[in-house]
């Protein structure tokens, strides 16, 4: 394997731990259901995608590409969005006040 196979599968692979921590962290000290749902529909979504992506790189440069990493990747970017758009909708379904108020019209220039 040359190094800049190894460089960038490393590189995908930290840079996927981060997100994925980041999201995490997020998870755990943001105050508010939708502030959660943010953190690992965004970040940890992104992180465990670096990881997955790495190591699909990393299987293909040892010369035994793997399918089952590529198609744990794409069902998790199809379904985490979809899922967390559904959390957000039975929460403000559940809970009517938590929707956020409607801004006034913008009011024209006094002449």
């Amino acid at each position: 394997m040359s190094a800049v196979l190894e460089i960038l599968a490393c590189a995908l692979l930290l840079g996927g731990a981060a997100f994925a921590l980041v999201g995490s962290w997020g998870l755990a000290k943001l105050s508010d259901f939708f502030m959660r749902l943010h953190g690992p529909t965004k970040a940890s979504t992104l992180g465990v995608g670096g990881v997955l992506l790495g190591s699909m790189l990393w299987q293909a440069a040892q010369g035994a590409p793997s399918l089952r990493e590529l198609l744990i990747t794409l069902f998790l970017f199809m379904t985490a969005p979809v899922s967390a758009y559904l959390m957000a909708n039975a929460a403000l379904a559940l809970d009517p006040k938590a929707r956020p108020q409607v801004p006034p019209p913008p009011q024209a220039p006094a002449e």
